[in-house]
């Protein structure tokens, strides 16, 4: 089968690897010309994934014309950029072929969910959504990992699950696209949290307990928008929530670590380097969450830590004096917190 990664950075290259350990030929389409030259000359994405040596089946290139002779397309992109790049790829692909994608994240002003960006913009081709626990820098390496191919259509979920599927790359399919993209995406804001909670010395009964109830608030706003409560407490929900709070890989954990310090966020976002997405879905899951008269306090005080200047101590204090309540109180009365 002939796959091209669309986008060549430390996950599409990780997920080009993983392809080409599936016995499929891959092109690892870039946009920029001298960057895919010199990874097809040495065989190593040293800006984004340095360590992992591309097997052979991996093309890097910076021509778009291997779209349109591909089977299916991973789209590994920002969740900001998503749009753009579906745009670029209208008229060159195949008929029938389908398109993965990895970024987890919500369209601002829209506050659509990615796989329906997608689809405007390509809707003639089936559309699948990967995603679960899963750092490209372990999984370039081998390390065991399970993920998820969601899908409306079970043949498009079982199509990616077996275009994915290696000794050491385990994928589950779930049909449940609107909860597995939520999940994705709010489990960023949660780890953003974390971080900041790092960052300000808390210890880890906070952090325990602030993961505990972001997983949550997760699923409240992800019933609430169309998901499935089960979908939340899977690995590209609680699992998910877990790595990205826990690994030293994570960007959202790394930024919060650098808020929690007081540091504003535009220099946070320079010294990491790399896309933020918890950023942009904080503000994105606050809007949503309160159209749908859903209570999220987390995501409340994160806001006001990203954007309003308020200290972490502070969002904490104002999280821990909230009013009584009972754990499952959510299940109780829907929008409870």
């Amino acid at each position: 089968m002939q796959v091209t990664v669309y986008g060549a950075g430390s996950w599409g290259t990780a997920l080009a690897f993983v392809l080409a350990g599936g016995g499929h030929q891959v092109f690892l389409c870039g946009r920029r010309a001298a960057e895919m030259e010199e990874m097809a000359r040495c065989r190593e994405n040293r800006r984004y994934l340095p360590g992992v040596i591309l097997p052979a089946a991996v093309k890097p290139t910076a021509d778009e014309e291997c779209l349109t002779r591909s089977e299916a397309v991973v789209l590994s992109v920002p969740s900001h950029a998503v749009r753009a790049a579906a745009g670029r790829l209208r008229g060159l692909l195949p008929a029938g072929s389908i398109v993965v994608n990895t970024a987890k994240g919500l369209e601002e002003n829209t506050h659509l969910r990615l796989s329906e960006v997608i689809r405007a913009e390509l809707p003639q081709h089936a559309v699948a959504v990967l995603s679960g626990p899963s750092h490209a820098e372990e999984v370039g390496r081998e390390v065991p990992t399970a993920v998820v191919s969601a899908a409306a259509d079970p043949a498009v979920a079982e199509a990616v699950q077996d275009m994915l599927m290696t000794a050491s790359f385990r994928v589950y399919t779930n049909l449940d696209i609107i909860g597995v993209e939520l999940g994705g995406a709010l489990k960023n804001i949660i780890a953003l949290c974390c971080g900041a909670l790092e960052g300000a010395a808390s210890r880890d009964n906070t952090k325990a307990a602030l993961m505990t109830r972001g997983a949550a608030e997760m699923a409240r706003l992800g019933v609430a928008l169309g998901g499935e409560q089960s979908t939340f407490f899977g690995l590209a929900g609680i699992g998910d929530l877990i790595v990205t709070c826990m690994s030293p890989h994570s960007r959202n954990l790394r930024a919060g670590r650098l808020l929690g310090t007081g540091m504003p966020l535009e220099q946070v976002l320079a010294e990491v380097g790399m896309v933020v997405e918890g950023v942009r879905n904080t503000r994105v899951a606050r809007e949503l969450s309160r159209m749908h008269g859903i209570e999220a306090p987390v995501t409340e005080q994160a806001y006001r830590v990203l954007f309003e200047g308020l200290p972490t101590e502070e969002a904490m204090r104002i999280l821990m004096r909230r009013g009584r309540k009972h754990e499952r109180e959510e299940l109780l009365r829907p929008g409870a917190s």
